[in-house]
């Protein structure tokens, strides 16, 4: 019963916790002087993470189901199922990531998509260790 536990209260702590790390990882990046004025934007467009939010439209959805998906198959023992969920967001996001409208949206999705798949995989680690 307390092994159950374990992996319940974990993997709601990776779906939960998952998607506030994420923004504030967004906030910090995009505070970062190297992000102010690179080559792709000027002081006059608005080239940020947070406006590509608007671009990658569900994003906090496809992240709880990313994060559910890699939390139990990581958990079940089932590891090429990371491989099969990354592949089917990659294939979904495709179209808005090679538009190149905003050059965020590809750093968007490949810093969220990190963060994301890092912090399930940290949750199922320490689930997989106190079992």
């Amino acid at each position: 019963m307390t092994q159950v536990l374990i992996v319940v209260g974990l993997g709601l702590v990776a779906v939960v916790l998952g998607g506030p790390l994420t923004v504030g990882v967004f906030k910090i990046v995009d505070r970062s002087p190297a992000q102010q004025h690179t080559p792709h934007t000027s002081p006059m467009t608005d080239d940020t993470l947070e406006s590509a939010a608007s671009l990658l439209r569900g994003g906090t959805w496809i992240g709880v189901l990313e994060r559910i998906a890699i939390y139990a198959s990581l958990v079940a023992g089932w590891r090429e199922m990371v491989a099969v969920a990354l592949a089917i967001k990659a294939l979904g996001r495709y179209p808005e990531l090679r538009s190149g409208d905003n050059p965020a949206v590809a750093e968007r999705f490949i810093i969220g998509t990190f963060v994301s798949v890092l912090w399930a995989c940290a949750a199922a680690a320490l689930a997989i260790w106190l079992r």
